[in-house]
């Protein structure tokens, strides 16, 4: 079992599809990451050198935020809409959708499940 930036990359499967269990790396970027180290993306992981997991080891920790600073950089930004009290900070604070969706019907994975209301039987 090989590990890159503390995640078990599955060894069954090519290296570009692996890449992808690291959270802050798509398919895109794996592939990016494949063609600057020169591996061929149909590859599997368990057929890598160890040299050329060290090279994907360091190319990431040097050019991508992934995995823990991904997420306290994400949980930071969400902080500051909330601490500066913006509109979008409100929507946060609120568990409502941040994005212009209708809430009216729907945004029930935003807002858990409906709760029923005294007196509303028509």
């Amino acid at each position: 079992m090989a590990r890159i930036a503390g995640v078990n990359i599955p060894t069954g499967k090519r290296v570009e599809i692996a890449l992808t269990y690291i959270h802050g790396i798509g398919r895109t970027t794996a592939s990016q990451i494949c063609g600057k180290l020169d591996i061929p993306t149909e590859r599997r992981v368990s057929d890598l050198t160890e040299d050329e997991l060290m090279r994907i080891r360091e190319t990431i920790d040097a050019d991508y935020a992934v995995e823990g600073d991904l997420r306290r950089q994400t949980a930071m930004n969400i902080k500051r809409l909330m601490d500066m009290a913006c509109y979008r900070g409100l929507r946060h604070r609120r568990g409502l959708p941040v994005r212009g969706q209708r809430t009216h019907t729907n945004a029930r994975t935003r807002k858990g499940p409906a709760k029923p209301i005294a007196g509303k039987k028509k």
